[in-house]
């Protein structure tokens, strides 16, 4: 069975080294210390480590079933929700008013890597729950905040979001469900959705729905819209849980991973809701919580690749096969370890600068988040806007990537169930598809956030590259290995900027034809920053003199196997990009 622990000496060498967190002038990151962000870090380590890993694959095999309109988690997951429930888990970041510890959303991203890498189909029950809450904190009114956060925080109820119906995804405008307004000021919400992640389960004594519906007057598209909490449960005005709504699960739909979640078919069978924010915008108290929303689904994909990296480390080094080209390293044995190999070292070493990088990335990404909510930073969430679909998308592709790799290294044994690597695959995999698939975060990044602001929030990111490159010119100790590779990356990524600026406009095709590759040149950009910067401190913590001089060494080595193995992938992306649409539209419909 596959084993996880949690990577805390990395977090807290990208916490308090590289972002260099107490420092900040980000209000609440003072407090930020690393004996207390360490402190919750272990206990959460803890938690992972004894509660949540063990059930990941009894969780997968066992799945959830429906009976009788019930919706049963798989065993063992009620106890790990109490604790927790117990631990205050779900409301680290949020507002103490409301039962929450109020810390910054970075310790909830730096937590979220633990939990998720651990038990990503358990977490996704809290983790919606989180995203909900999100959505009624900015849009909901004072009395429904009172309503229904304090019991939402503490996980005495839980919450959802739905979007998706059968005939529609990512096109939301053809969205069928309606909402028709009561004299009361309630809505009676009807219509059938599907996809909706922990839709219905066991382990809360409610479940709210935040649901999107079509209200009379609000034209077509998107923009007749309305956003709606529907409770399972009707709630009285004393607080205490009333009738059954008419809210139930159709079905729950057999998915290729994260078999421990509850993924539902709802149906809304004129189900009480109520408006939350205003009437017809429905999809702008939705995209309050994107950007936080679609990092947290960049996460999901590396902490994958690093539940399973981990164990594919360990398989390396236990498993005998072959003998090491230049002589016997395991002499008093029958064969060396799989990790004599070179190949095997290249397998893992992507696997290993990949999820390293990805991490430092997110983390980031995350401070920024928390500078724009916190201090009102304008040029950070310009920021962290422009980066979000690249946050999404490359980091879920290359986390399902990283998970097959670590997959292969098991060889034949990957592929039986048995050993459990083939599970980390299936779980990253739906990370790629949902909260906005892939294809559309590429079309979202070339199509709207290249262009945002008058191209100011890109041409800001082209200058924090030069002016890392400039800062540190005199460094020959990083020139070579990190900021020549960076900067030609960075001509790169530009130059393919350049090229949808010419031809985009004459052609849109030609841009959306190489969007995909230039989401992946700019992840690979994103990271490759990351690993200069990384370098940059690990050069430092070196030449202060430390006591972990083996963590550092090993820090510089796994950046220069990025910058010399993954980062020149720009070339590769932006020669794609330039060969424009023609060969890409070049067949007709009815040739395929």
């Amino acid at each position: 069975m596959p084993s996880y622990t949690a990577p805390i000496r990395d977090l807290e060498f990208v916490l308090n080294e590289l972002l260099d967190v107490p420092s900040s002038d980000i209000p609440g990151y003072a407090e930020l210390e690393p004996s207390f962000t360490g402190a919750i870090l272990e206990e959460a380590g803890k938690l992972a480590r004894d509660v949540l890993a063990p059930l990941n694959a009894s969780g997968d095999k066992e799945g959830c079933r429906l009976e009788n309109g019930v919706v049963y988690t798989p065993k063992g997951f009620k106890e790990a929700f109490t604790a927790m429930k117990d631990g205050g888990w779900n409301g680290l970041d949020l507002p103490e008013e409301f039962g929450g510890q109020g810390l910054p959303y970075l310790m909830n991203a730096a937590v979220g890597e633990i939990f998720v890498a651990a038990n990503m189909a358990f977490n996704m029950y809290q983790g919606l729950t989180h995203g909900a809450i999100s959505a009624i904190l900015a849009h909901g009114s004072e009395e429904q905040k009172a309503t229904y956060l304090p019991r939402m925080v503490s996980l005495d109820w839980t919450g959802t979001m739905n979007l998706t119906e059968p005939h529609c995804g990512t096109d939301l405008g053809l969205l069928r469900t309606k909402a028709e307004p009561q004299a009361d000021g309630s809505y009676k919400i009807t219509g059938q959705k599907i996809f909706i992640s922990a839709g219905d389960h066991d382990l809360s004594e409610n479940v709210i729905h935040l649901v999107l519906a079509k209200a009379p007057g609000g034209g077509e598209g998107t923009k007749g819209i309305s956003l709606f909490i529907v409770p399972k449960f009707m709630v009285n005005a004393d607080g205490t849980l009333g009738a059954r709504n008419g809210v139930s699960v159709g079905n729950i739909e057999e998915k290729m991973g994260i078999h421990g979640n509850a993924t539902c078919v709802m149906n809304y069978d004129g189900a009480t809701g109520y408006l939350i924010g205003e009437l017809h915008k429905g999809m702008r108290a939705m995209f309050t919580m994107m950007n936080e929303a679609r990092l947290g689904v960049g996460l999901q994909g590396y902490a994958q690749g690093e539940a399973a990296y981990q164990n594919a480390v360990a398989y390396a080094k236990d498993r005998l096969q072959g003998r090491a080209v230049t002589g016997a390293e395991n002499p008093s044995g029958p064969a060396d370890p799989l990790i004599v190999h070179p190949d095997i070292r290249r397998n893992l070493m992507d696997q290993k600068s990949f999820v390293e990088g990805a991490r430092a990335f997110t983390l980031w990404g995350a401070m920024m988040i928390d500078a724009a909510h916190r201090k009102g930073d304008a040029e950070a969430e310009a920021m962290i806007s422009l980066l979000t679909p690249v946050l999404k998308g490359f980091l879920t592709d290359k986390g399902f990537e990283t998970a097959v790799n670590a997959q292969q290294v098991y060889g034949g044994h990957g592929y039986i169930e048995e050993w459990g690597m083939s599970q980390f695959a299936r779980d990253a995999r739906i990370t790629m598809i949902y909260e906005g698939a892939n294809g559309v975060q590429a079309l979202d990044l070339v199509g709207r956030k290249l262009a945002q602001s008058g191209g100011k929030p890109v041409m800001a990111f082209f200058e924090m590259v030069k002016t890392f490159l400039k800062d540190n010119e005199g460094d020959e100790g990083l020139k070579a290995d990190f900021l020549d590779p960076l900067k030609a990356a960075s001509k790169d990524l530009q130059a393919a900027g350049m090229f949808f600026m010419q031809s985009g406009m004459k052609n849109p095709n030609a841009a959306l034809a190489g969007s995909y590759d230039f989401m992946h040149l700019f992840g690979h950009v994103c990271l490759g920053l990351m690993w200069a910067r990384m370098a940059k401190t690990a050069r430092a913590a070196l030449a202060a003199g430390t006591s972990d001089a083996a963590f550092y060494e090993t820090k510089l080595a796994t950046g220069r196997y990025y910058m010399k193995r993954q980062l020149p992938m720009t070339a590769t992306h932006l020669a794609r990009i330039q060969s424009g649409a023609d060969p890409v539209m070049a067949l007709p419909a009815e040739a395929f």
